[in-house]
């Protein structure tokens, strides 16, 4: 297994100057603004004054985040690192200092994987078809339109690769219209740093498959990630306080890992830098839950089982965990063709009483109580040879 396998848990970090307007990442989209009107307002209002990314990553470590992914440009195309290419970018706007190079040397400090987002869409460039689509356009005004472009975002590209050291992980987003010579682009990214791993969203090669907003498993044997908001919106939103509790947080892991999937899970930081106070209490919740559980998370495997009640199954050699999102006294599971060896609390090494009977059905008994801040109770089965489910999937739906 790769790194990206075994991690299970990342944190996706929305940030630019889009955070000043605190209305979403697509305001300037969304509400027709003016490059002009962008640049007075929310770029020169830019200042990153509390910018302070080992905090950042501290907070990630102790949520058990395994990496880190960064925008390092979105779509208004305000890139937040010293590039050549163009003007329009944090060391000659708005706090003026190159903001990726700090992040990337506070993630390597903490040990956290370093992911670069970046979006070759650009609303503010002159080859780009049309910055105020109601979603994407469709069609390149000109071939030669197309070249200048497509040239532009491989050099912004290739100093990403080239200026900070390793980097692990380029996560494409807004890769429209097509085309974008996204094969040839990441082939000479490879070269340059062979061991990134690359999203699917410019085409291939790459090496993992992203799902936004929703958890869904590729058919295919591939990594992959579901990447979620932590509340409403990607880019920091004053308004919005629709938060996922800890719980939730939790379940959206386990339902990914079940599946083999990572969870990136999305930070939206203030334009001064802090991350609002509300997402970093909910990692906390979470990171106290991963210290005694995350075993149940890290490295766990693709499973064949899934026919289980009040519970998310997951996978890892011999054990099964079976994590409990309800409070049960007495727990039934039709599920192991293998023999059961040991029962136990995860968080404890509890051992617990259980049955198995001749037609696999096991039965846990007198699961001790435990209290709402527990969230999610897991359980370990520790099985004679890799779990073997007794019943196979038979239809397109089965509920988990």
């Amino acid at each position: 297994m790769t790194w990206f396998e075994e991690a299970k848990f990342g944190m996706f970090i929305h940030w630019g100057a889009y955070s000043v307007a605190a209305r979403g990442e697509w305001v300037f989209n969304r509400e027709m603004i003016s490059k002009e009107e962008y640049i007075e307002k929310y770029v020169n209002n830019f200042k990153a004054e509390n910018y302070n990314p080992a905090k950042w990553m501290e907070i990630a470590k102790k949520a058990g985040i395994k990496y880190v992914v960064l925008t390092t440009k979105h779509h208004d195309g305000f890139a937040l690192w010293d590039t050549a290419t163009t003007e329009f970018n944090a060391t000659k706007m708005g706090p003026e200092m190159d903001l990726v190079k700090e992040y990337v040397e506070a993630a390597r400090k903490e040990g956290l994987k370093v992911g670069f987002y970046y979006s070759p869409a650009d609303w503010n460039h002159p080859d780009y078809p049309y910055a105020y689509c109601r979603d994407w356009p469709t069609e390149w005004r000109d071939e030669a339109a197309r070249q200048r472009f497509v040239k532009y975002y491989f050099e912004q590209l290739t100093e990403l690769c080239t200026n900070y050291g390793k980097i692990d992980l380029l996560w494409y987003d807004g890769c429209i219209p097509e085309p974008l010579d996204g094969e040839m682009v990441n082939k000479k990214l490879k070269e340059i740093q062979p061991d990134m791993l690359i999203s699917n969203r410019n085409g291939e090669p790459f090496d993992f498959k992203v799902s936004e907003q929703a958890i869904v498993p590729p058919n295919d044997d591939i990594p992959w990630e579901a990447c979620m908001t932590l509340n409403g919106n990607w880019g920091y939103h004053s308004g919005d306080f629709e938060y996922k509790s800890a719980k939730d947080v939790i379940m959206l892991l386990l339902t990914a890992a079940k599946d083999g999937g990572n969870l990136l899970l999305n930070v939206g930081p203030k334009s001064d830098g802090e991350i609002p106070s509300e997402s970093v209490k909910i990692l906390q919740e979470v990171g106290r839950w991963m210290d005694k559980n995350g075993e149940a998370i890290y490295g766990v495997e693709r499973s064949l089982l899934n026919w289980a009640l009040s519970s998310i199954l997951t996978v890892k050699m011999n054990k099964v965990y079976i994590n409990l999102h309800c409070h049960l006294k007495e727990y039934w599971l039709a599920e192991f063709k293998n023999k059961i060896k040991s029962v136990y609390v995860l968080a404890t090494n509890q051992e617990l009483e259980f049955e198995q009977h001749d037609n696999g059905r096991l039965l846990i008994k007198n699961i001790p109580e435990f209290s709402q801040d527990e969230l999610v109770f897991s359980i370990v089965c520790e099985t004679e040879g890799k779990p073997i489910p007794i019943r196979e999937k038979e239809t397109f739906w089965i509920p988990g």
